[in-house]
């Protein structure tokens, strides 16, 4: 990182002292030794660079102009060779001359951070950087800068309340947060012991960056909640499925027996033919084994699918909403989106639900798989809450929802 930023810097020191050597008249013992500096260092030859530098120095009855002149383009030169001694020595001089204006003084000072950074002068580098900020400079560099600094002190605090501001300052001007803000950010949290706010950074990633590695963190990290419950397991491992995050041998057996579990055989039929054919399953020392579970989940959707109808009529029938949600969520896993999303309204308008906010997240996961009722199924994942994890289940399928 600070490499390719010291780079960027330099450039732009060129650029400015080309800016300043046009709008002066320099005489030739110290005006083309100059251009030839700049032109070495445009062309990454930091180190001969310097030695025209010198050369320029080396004139007699110099300026204070011209010496404004070879103190800037000996800090550029400097830096970009990795001689913070040197690089430091000049910028210092060059603000000292009092002959900068108010944004030459933050790109000056911002400088200065750099150079004391590559010394490891982290008092120093964060003294500068925030000259640099008070005269206007605020580049995201200056603000990795001040993290890397941060970061290196471990004042993650620091860390995560500037990482946070950046975010929310994005956010106000319907940007979409720098990835790197949000990674400071979920990791100051992580480092200071903010699960909400570890959640909140996780949360924002998947939605505006959808890594795998950052749907995995978020998943991993929803199941790791203090009181998550057991039962929404299968809910993360749809995700999880979504996301292409199940590969393995262990996690298609999972899904496909929680899948049986939940009385979704239909489910567990398709995890089961996608295990196969990604060669998960059906081979190996346990073949025989995946070929049984194979049986079964037929075996159970045969039964499933006769006795459908009159599961249907006798939850209709029945006081309450639950057995609606049910067989609604069974529909859903045999395809019928439509049809089980209207059961499973049908079973929240009855009430009297053991899990009110488990029977959303059904109807919202079962309107999302239609383009017509996405939007509505984005209403419905919006009003669900719960403590157990089913808030956090709701939130990923929208976020998904909207990359789709």
């Amino acid at each position: 990182m600070r490499t390719s930023l010291r780079a960027l810097l330099a450039a732009l020191l060129v650029a400015g002292f080309v800016a300043h050597a046009g709008a002066q008249q320099l005489r030739p013992e110290v005006g083309r030794p100059l251009q030839q500096a700049g032109e070495l260092l445009k062309a990454g030859k930091a180190r001969e660079a310097l030695a025209k530098v010198r050369e320029a120095d080396a004139a007699g009855n110099k300026t204070a102009a011209e010496q404004l002149l070879i103190e800037r383009m000996r800090g550029a030169a400097a830096q970009r060779a990795g001689d913070a001694p040197t690089a430091i020595a000049a910028f210092e001089a060059v603000f000292a001359s009092g002959k900068l204006s108010a944004a030459e003084q933050g790109q000056i000072a911002e400088s200065l951070a750099f150079a004391y950074s590559q010394a490891k002068n982290w008092p120093k580098t964060t003294e500068w950087a925030q000259r640099a900020r008070q005269a206007g400079s605020n580049s995201q560099q200056l603000q990795q800068l001040l993290a890397y600094v941060q970061a290196q002190s471990g004042d993650y605090a620091a860390v995560a309340r500037d990482a946070a501001s950046a975010v929310s300052a994005a956010e106000q001007a319907g940007r979409r947060p720098a990835e790197d803000d949000l990674l400071r950010l979920a990791d100051a949290y992580q480092r200071t012991n903010n699960a909400g706010g570890h959640a909140a950074a996780l949360e924002k990633l998947i939605l505006h960056y959808p890594k795998k590695d950052y749907w995995s963190a978020y998943l991993n990290n929803v199941q790791r909640k203090p009181g998550f419950s057991s039962r929404l397991s299968l809910d993360v491992m749809r995700l999880k499925l979504a996301n292409g995050l199940i590969s393995t041998t262990e996690q298609y057996m999972e899904m496909a027996q929680l899948s049986l579990q939940a009385g979704l055989p239909d489910e567990a039929k398709a995890i089961v033919e996608r295990g196969f054919a990604a060669g998960a399953l059906g081979t190996g020392t346990e073949a025989e084994r995946h070929k049984r579970l194979r049986e079964l989940v037929l075996k159970q959707e045969a039964q499933t699918h006769a006795g459908l109808a009159q599961a249907e009529t006798a939850a209709l029938a029945a006081k309450d909403g639950n057995e609606l949600v049910k067989v609604g969520t069974v529909y859903v896993s045999m395809g019928q989106a439509a049809k089980g999303a209207g059961l499973i309204e049908k079973g929240i308008a009855k009430g009297q639900l053991k899990r009110p906010d488990d029977a959303k997240l059904r109807l919202g996961w079962a309107q999302l798989q239609s383009p017509q009722t996405r939007t509505k199924g984005l209403q419905t994942l919006r009003g669900v809450g719960g403590n157990d994890g089913t808030a956090e289940i709701a939130r990923a399928w929208a976020a998904l929802a909207r990359q789709g």
